[in-house]
């Protein structure tokens, strides 16, 4: 007798089968599945929150070693969490995008769809189809994106006046620990991004700026260096220290003997034999040098380490040398000096050697051996390098985390020079416009827009809540004084000056920035919304 294959129904009616692969899998579907995924990204959301404004709260995460990291960055908290759920996840890769597209923003995107989420969640529990509260929310976000171009400003800088470009920085690196020392790191940030920018291109290339850190000396030490810096020294402690007009060679052959590629045996039986030998070595490291000398070369990057012997006759033949130079950094000195990378030393001319006008060692520390190598006056491009000090390892990740979204902020106002105000005056003003527009919708995505205003609510809420301010009246006073005075320019003012205007305290957001925060924002809820199937393994039973 056959047997029967058991089929199921789901909530609309549609009939599904149980495969005997699927027995020992838990599913969840329909909008017990949106419900479920909803929750998993409102506890990262929930977590997140308090790490946001100038006021915000900082993580300390533990990695699985031991390793402390203190943060309030919202793509390092989320890196460092463990999520299980995908939908959740979804928020992480979130963060991750607003990262790699801005720099900027990492914490307020995942606020913003966290709260999109928490607002969709008791319209599905009315019977508002998904799909429907998803066409709201990205009909209310095109209109928020629309709106804000027309409340933006324009921040003017020319080259020979960059001042108004310390300000956005400045106000980007106030919810940073590095923030007591916020002026001169936004005066760092922003004169490395002009130092390699294009700006009749509207362009920055972010290959050339280069971020060192050496643990020690004080964070104050940060300094902005004219060229790039290795964390290197000359293989050599007899060979020269300081290369003016460098010629540098760039290699990635090493400095040593050929080897077969297949497995070898070699017999001595003889002096004579080994004395051959050992002549036939130095001569293939005299040919290797002489090559080298004979393209002009007085400076030597290799990929690939060197024995003494070698070593020795480099210094003899008064050409110094750096070993163990990794590939990236090889691409940086190649691309900011003109140099062509040789793989084998009978390809090295003349014309494949790169040129700088400085490069030296410099030492750190008490003992001498924390050398590094600078390269100055580089011929093909303006690179730079941000050389930062700080007391520990944690202190230093911090300080670049801050520091290249300081620079991203400086390459959004290059890129496009609008801007809107922070401290959640854009959400209050975006909130009204979208609130304004629901009334006026007579389909059932009024309701999603009705939402999504709430939802914007969710930024100037978290800024007055960490800032220790009574939130429903702060979000209140804003409103009202936003609608009585038609300025979309007031905000939280969460150092209680009394002055809400946002222009008044330099609190700058570049446009391009905030609408990829609602952009991104929606498309991910959307995407969340859209699943109603989950099939995951099944709870161990209990013993």
């Amino acid at each position: 007798m056959q047997q029967q294959v058991p089929v199921f129904y789901d909530e609309y009616g549609n009939p599904f089968i149980v495969l005997r692969e699927q027995d020992k899998k838990q599913r969840i579907t329909g909008v017990e599945a949106i419900k479920e995924n909803i929750q998993a990204c409102l506890y990262l959301y929930n977590t997140i929150r308090t790490s946001f404004g100038p006021k915000g709260m900082d993580k300390a995460l533990v990695s699985k070693d031991g390793d402390v990291t203190v943060s309030n960055d919202g793509r390092t908290i989320l890196d460092h969490m463990e999520v299980e759920n995908q939908a959740a996840r979804m928020l992480v890769e979130l963060s991750k995008s607003m990262d790699d597209e801005v720099g900027d923003g990492t914490t307020g995107v995942v606020i913003l769809a966290g709260s999109l989420l928490e607002q969709a969640l008791p319209l599905i529990n009315k019977g508002i189809h998904p799909i429907r509260i998803a066409d709201g929310f990205e009909m209310a976000c095109q209109h928020a994106c629309q709106y804000m171009e027309t409340i933006s400003d324009r921040l003017e800088f020319t080259k020979d006046n960059i001042a108004p470009l310390y300000v956005p920085a400045t106000s980007c690196l106030s919810s940073k620990i590095v923030n007591r020392h916020g002026t001169k790191m936004a005066r760092i940030a922003v004169e490395a991004v002009l130092d390699v920018a294009d700006l009749d291109r509207r362009d920055v290339n972010f290959d050339h700026i280069k971020i060192e850190t050496k643990v020690g000396g004080r964070l104050e030490d940060t300094e902005l260096v004219q060229g790039l810096m290795l964390d290197k020294g000359i293989s050599h402690p007899q060979m020269r220290k300081e290369i003016r007009d460098a010629r540098i060679a760039v290699l990635t052959c090493p400095f040593e003997c050929p080897k077969p590629k297949t497995k070898y045996k070699v017999e001595i039986d003889s002096a004579a034999k080994y004395q051959q030998l050992a002549q036939q070595e130095r001569d293939y490291f005299h040919r290797m040098v002489q090559l080298v000398k004979q393209s002009g070369a007085n400076l030597v990057l290799c990929q690939w380490g060197f024995d003494d012997e070698a070593n020795h006759l480099l210094m003899q033949a008064d050409l110094p040398a750096v070993r163990w130079v990794g590939g990236l950094e090889l691409e940086l000195v190649a691309m900011a000096t003109g140099a062509r990378i040789v793989p084998r030393f009978e390809d090295l001319t003349p014309e494949k050697l790169g040129h700088a006008a400085l490069v030296r060692e410099v030492n750190f520390g008490t003992s001498g051996k924390e050398e590094m190598l600078s390269i100055e006056g580089c011929a093909n491009t303006q690179a730079v390098t941000v050389f930062i000090r700080g007391g520990n390892k944690m202190l230093l990740e911090e300080a670049k985390r801050s520091l290249h979204d300081a620079m991203c902020v400086t390459r959004n106002l290059i890129r496009d020079n609008r801007i809107i105000y922070g401290g959640g005056a854009a959400e209050v003003a975006c909130s009204l416009h979208i609130s304004h527009m629901a009334d006026q919708v007579g389909t059932i995505e009024q309701y999603a827009l009705r939402a999504f205003a709430d939802a914007l609510d969710a930024v100037p809420v978290a800024l007055a809540e960490n800032s220790g301010l009574p939130p429903i009246e702060t979000l209140a006073r804003v409103k009202a004084a936003q609608v009585r005075e038609h300025n979309p320019r007031l905000g939280v003012d969460c150092m209680e000056t009394g002055n809400m205007d946002m222009r008044t305290h330099g609190v700058f957001e570049t446009l391009l920035a905030k609408k990829e925060q609602y952009l991104l924002a929606t498309q991910v809820v959307r995407m969340i919304l859209k699943i109603d199937d989950i099939l995951k393994p099944a709870p161990a039973p209990a013993q």
